[in-house]
């Protein structure tokens, strides 16, 4: 994984938490403009990326990785839990959202679910991002890359096994977690989730948690965010 950040000694601090964990290889850091060499580089499969840096804007590197082949999973880092950018980051394809301040468990945990296919959302952002994303649906904030349909109307297109693998998309399931939960083999989960995420018209499995939540498949907002055991 590569975290980027404009702060040297942030930087230092999350290498240490995460080198310490015998699965996560931190394959380097650098600030927004050493992020295309560094990419280059290494390949990583996760990115921890600071939203808002000085040198360049942390939504304008996580577009950059998106639009790539071969995207890395990105986990947005955030200082406040009502940042202004979560809902844009939201849609720009983050697949998670962590304060800076997260325990140190909680940030190894993100890592592994981000690196599995899943999402993770830091306990107290997932409320700002499910009602970041809520308002800007309803015209009180940026404007959506397109008008969506009622979260209702695409839920009720789906069967109710699929309703069930979005529940647990919900709860930021990694494909493999949601096939043990379900007793399916993990290749029918994977086709399941493409055909939900087509339904509810994202590729984002993040946004298809927000759905979940917002039309109450998941009984609470907390449950976006699981802590590890």
């Amino acid at each position: 994984m590569l975290i980027v950040d404009d702060e040297e000694l942030f930087r230092a601090g999350l290498r240490m938490v995460l080198d310490a964990a015998e699965d996560v290889d931190v394959v380097g850091e650098c600030t927004a403009a050493g992020v295309p060499e560094a990419v280059a580089g290494s390949a990583p499969d996760v990115v921890l990326l600071d939203i808002r840096m000085p040198d360049r804007d942390g939504l304008a590197v996580l577009g950059d990785l998106k639009s790539r082949q071969d995207a890395p999973a990105v986990l947005m880092l955030t200082s406040f839990d009502t940042d202004a950018y979560v809902a844009r980051a939201l849609r720009a394809g983050a697949d998670g959202f962590l304060l800076k301040d997260s325990d140190p468990a909680y940030l190894v945990w993100a890592v592994r679910a981000a690196a599995a296919g899943g999402s993770a959302l830091s306990p107290s952002v997932a409320r700002a991002v499910v009602e970041g994303y809520a308002s800007s649906m309803e015209g009180n904030g940026p404007a959506p890359a397109r008008p969506p349909a009622d979260p209702g109307d695409r839920v009720a297109q789906l069967t109710p096994r699929e309703r069930e693998v979005l529940a647990l998309l919900g709860d930021g399931l990694s494909n493999r977690e949601i096939a043990s939960e379900l007793y399916l083999s993990p290749g029918t989960v994977k086709e399941h989730v493409s055909t939900v995420l087509a339904k509810l018209g994202t590729d984002n499995r993040v946004r298809a948690a927000v759905i979940a939540w917002q039309s109450g498949l998941t009984g609470a907002t907390a449950s976006l965010a699981p802590h590890p055991s």
